[in-house]
């Protein structure tokens, strides 16, 4: 209850949507339809899970935005064949996704550093930042590989070039979002990325200990 009452409109609209998607597939026996919306509805649900989880507070943008990824790439995208429809519905939702990836690698690796900037120079967290963004594209391709080996799904349509192509635009993608945190570091300041990263900073300052002081600034 908890989790719904803190969610935005155009979330429980969508988990209602794939919820009731799932139901009627299931009794009308439509199998693959029902597997993509409830697989769809899980994962749309685990980062706000997880979050409770560790005691993190997500922004309210973070969790549209991760919503909408996973309705657009799963739901949009396997169901109603998105993919094939767009030629650019793959690619805009790799862009954006790798620098969600990013983003939330450098929040994950500033709050190992304990929001300290004088913990490492901005460039080696931003060298860091790039490469866990990389490995989480990495895992998401591996993702679409286990789902179409073990469920039948094309999420990686042309196979070797689709995930190539992937690959490179993840690169880009985590390029652009280590840039974003090495700005950031250097003068506190990235345009409305930047913003978002405050955003979350502040609302999980305790895991940011050494920057409270300038967060009150």
């Amino acid at each position: 209850m908890h989790l719904i009452r803190n969610s935005s409109p155009v979330i429980l609209v969508i988990w209602a949507a794939l919820l009731i998607a799932g139901l009627v597939a299931l009794g009308l026996a439509r199998w693959s339809l029902a597997f993509v919306s409830l697989a769809t509805l899980s994962l749309s649900l685990l980062p706000p899970l997880l979050a409770a989880r560790w005691s993190l507070a997500l922004p309210l943008p973070f969790l549209v935005a991760t919503t909408l990824f996973f309705f657009a790439a799963i739901f949009l995208g396997e169901a109603f064949d998105f993919y094939e429809r767009l030629w650019w519905w793959d690619l805009a939702l790799h862009g954006s996704s790798a620098i969600g990836f990013g983003l939330t690698g450098f929040l994950l690796v500033f709050m190992l550093f304990e929001g300290d900037r004088l913990a490492a120079p901005p460039s080696a967290i931003a060298a860091i930042t790039f490469c866990v963004a990389i490995t989480m594209g990495a895992m998401w391709e591996v993702f679409e590989y286990a789902m179409d080996r073990s469920f039948g799904l094309n999420m990686q349509k042309s196979g070797l070039d689709d995930t190539m192509g992937d690959l490179i635009l993840n690169a880009l993608g985590s390029l652009f979002a280590s840039l974003t945190g090495y700005i950031y570091l250097r003068g506190n300041s990235a345009g409305w990325f930047g913003h978002n990263l405050s955003q979350f900073i502040k609302l999980n300052a305790r895991f940011y200990q050494k920057y409270k002081s300038r967060l009150k600034k």
